[in-house]
């Protein structure tokens, strides 16, 4: 007899799934009102405009990516003060957003934009880092950086300049550890060269 209930529940879950019925009511609609109600959601919940823009690799201007970085960049490195000490919950998802708009930025040439959003991160991310209780999110934020830091190693920005993004870089990290050795490493290159 408990089988039987127990064959019963797993069948009356299944017609239950609202995934089943969700799909159902949109194949009913139009195209129109499947991207009305898409554009209305996104306007609603940033962390679904991100996904819809990493998903169709949406063209965008570089000082709309500056601000849609910047917005990533603080919901990613948010957190509830009263969780200090403690391993809390952090928009891994905007990480990736800001890693992805990094290497954007840097693709349409704009290197010295996002050198600029990298000490704001550098900022933001290590102080998180330090009211966490592991900073689990540190390899998080060092694959940001690490795009721009990689890019920095071929390019045509004067040394005096690199060298100077490199202090300030490792001057903003309050963890004193993020991409520490990829910055002293790129600093003490460029003392070389210009030597």
């Amino acid at each position: 007899m408990p089988k039987r209930a127990a064959k019963q529940t797993a069948n009356a879950g299944k017609a239950l799934d609202p995934a089943v019925r969700l799909r159902k009511a949109l194949t009913k609609r139009t195209k129109a009102e499947l991207i009305d109600v898409l554009m209305e959601i996104a306007a609603e919940d940033r962390g679904v405009l991100r996904r819809l823009d990493a998903r169709f690799e949406l063209e965008t201007p570089p000082q709309e990516l500056v601000v849609a970085t910047r917005q990533a960049i603080a919901d990613a490195t948010d957190f509830d003060e009263r969780d200090i000490n403690r391993n809390f919950h952090y928009d891994y998802e905007a990480y990736d957003a800001v890693k992805r708009n990094l290497a954007r930025l840097i693709q349409q040439g704009q290197l010295r934009l996002a050198m600029e959003l990298s000490l704001e991160l550098m900022r933001e991310g290590s102080r998180q880092v330090e009211m966490s209780d592991e900073g689990m999110m540190t390899e998080d934020i060092e694959e940001c950086l690490r795009v721009v830091i990689q890019s920095l190693k071929k390019c045509d920005v004067p040394a005096s300049e690199l060298h100077t993004w490199c202090g300030q870089m490792l001057k903003s990290d309050r963890a004193g550890f993020i991409c520490d050795r990829e910055l002293q490493a790129l600093q003490d290159r460029l003392k070389v060269s210009q030597a």
